[in-house]
């Protein structure tokens, strides 16, 4: 697919960085991107890579929209309260971008299907909320070898990093957390401040358009941290694991 005038005027501001000139927005406009989870991360993450040009993005997540997601899940609106998650970001980033095309599915992403979505995807954001479901995600990615970008938030905390899985030198999220991680932190165990999540979910999508496009250096090899109540960041480098469980 072609850009067309309406697309370039949309992009203009994007195509005009020599990083991505029209041959790295046509990447984008030709990307799959998949997302699991349409919560904290995944709501800002969409609503960048969708805004972006991205031209597919699939979203699955189970889960309905509660009122105590409205104060950081920002695709959804109190009318959509009790629809689908899924549903409700679809309707939102089509507002935003009629040229994504979005695949909304209201469904815990496991076993094959996940193994075939995986595949079929350029690029997967981990914008899930349990250990389950990251261990999951990242030995999907190992196994068809597909870039993986990795987000958290919790309390005044955020972290992302991205593992290369296509690049034999790469640590997986099992190089970095081992499998027996504790399932209660989380927002709703924790609490979590709002502007948190978009940040994490907005570097997500930066990394995503990264990786796609193939420009500068993304967060192989480092996981970043942010401490949202002193405003630092810090940077810890990852090494790949040679006993790894999953990709050793």
């Amino acid at each position: 697919m072609t850009m067309n005038d309406n697309q370039l005027l949309r992009y203009s501001r994007q195509i005009m960085l020599p990083q991505v000139d029209i041959e790295g927005q046509q990447k984008l406009l030709n990307a799959k991107v998949l997302i699991i989870g349409a919560g904290g991360l995944g709501s800002p993450a969409s609503l960048y890579l969708a805004a972006a040009g991205v031209g597919h993005i699939t979203i699955y997540d189970d889960d309905e929209v509660d009122l105590s997601n409205l104060q950081r899940q920002i695709t959804h609106y109190t009318a959509d309260i009790g629809t689908d998650k899924v549903i409700s970001t679809q309707k939102t980033l089509n507002l935003l971008n009629p040229d994504t095309q979005i695949k909304a599915v209201k469904k815990r992403l496991e076993g094959g299907l996940l193994i075939e979505e995986v595949a079929d995807a350029d690029v997967v954001l981990d914008c899930s909320d349990n250990f389950s479901t990251r261990f999951a995600v990242n030995a999907a990615c190992v196994q068809e070898k597909t870039p993986l970008v990795s987000g958290a938030a919790i309390r005044f905390e955020g972290q992302v990093s991205v593992f290369m899985m296509n690049e034999s030198d790469s640590p997986c999220y099992n190089c970095l957390y081992q499998s027996d991680g504790e399932e209660l932190q989380n927002c709703s165990t924790n609490g979590v401040i709002a502007p948190i999540t978009g940040i994490v979910g907005s570097i997500q999508a930066l990394e995503a358009m990264k990786v796609i496009m193939k420009i500068g250096d993304v967060l192989k090899g480092r996981l970043l941290l942010l401490d949202g109540l002193t405003m630092e960041w810090q940077t810890m480098r990852l090494k790949k694991n040679s006993s790894c469980l999953t990709c050793g």
